[in-house]
């Protein structure tokens, strides 16, 4: 499974790239806000560092504005992503942009039947948000869990990217429903590394080597 980081912060994104275990980026109207610069020149440097796939999200609504602003930003790198949401509207755009040669990551997917349709209409990514089903009482796992079946016995091609990720058990959770990524937080991709017992362990080890007075 791959590991996508959720975020439009370059400090964020060259720590993760340099733990070694980040395969891209996905990147909403939100993230891109949050970090207060011109919206171009943050998602070239995002594209420019990130070797593996960034996500940048469309924020019109209707089909021409999709594809406008799609193919726009597919001119930014090799590596990008389209994110479009999945309307009526956004499933003409994953149909049209992926018509044209372009990669559709199809996000604010809360259904398996708006995931096998967004199949159908050609999306290289699907995103169902986990997170926030699990935030109105749902169990976003299950639709992960329901994705997967669905794509793997009617043979789609498009990869499901677990979204909207609260904490290390989501992503262990949906690693073993078989989702193709996950993206997370920066804040939870550090809770993954972190165990308690690998801190004491550690510090046993290097006290008992302080004590003994070797040396390497």
């Amino acid at each position: 499974m791959k590991i996508f980081l959720d975020t439009a912060n370059i400090n964020e994104i060259k720590e993760g790239l340099a733990l070694g275990v980040v395969d891209g980026v996905t990147t909403n109207p939100s993230l891109a806000a949050k970090e207060k610069r011109p919206f171009r020149p943050l998602v070239e440097e995002i594209c420019a560092l990130v070797p593996g796939d960034v996500s940048l999200e469309v924020v019109a609504t209707d089909l021409e504005g999709m594809v406008k602003e799609g193919e726009e930003l597919a001119q930014i790198g090799p590596n990008v992503v389209i994110k479009c949401p999945l309307t009526k509207d956004g499933l003409k755009a994953v149909k049209y942009l992926t018509g044209k040669g372009h990669r559709v990551n199809q996000t604010l997917c809360f259904s398996a039947t708006q995931a096998l349709l967004s199949a159908k209409a050609g999306a290289y990514y699907i995103s169902p948000f986990l997170g926030r089903l699990d935030d109105i009482g749902a169990i976003g796992m299950d639709l992960i869990r329901d994705i997967t079946e669905i794509y793997r016995v009617q043979g789609f091609k498009t990869q499901v990217l677990a979204a909207s990720i609260r904490n290390p058990l989501h992503v262990i959770d949906a690693a073993k429903a078989g989702a193709h990524v996950v993206t997370l937080p920066f804040s939870v991709l550090e809770q993954l590394m972190k165990h308690p017992l690998t801190d004491i362990g550690l510090k046993k080890f290097l006290d008992d080597w302080a004590k003994s007075g070797a040396k390497i």
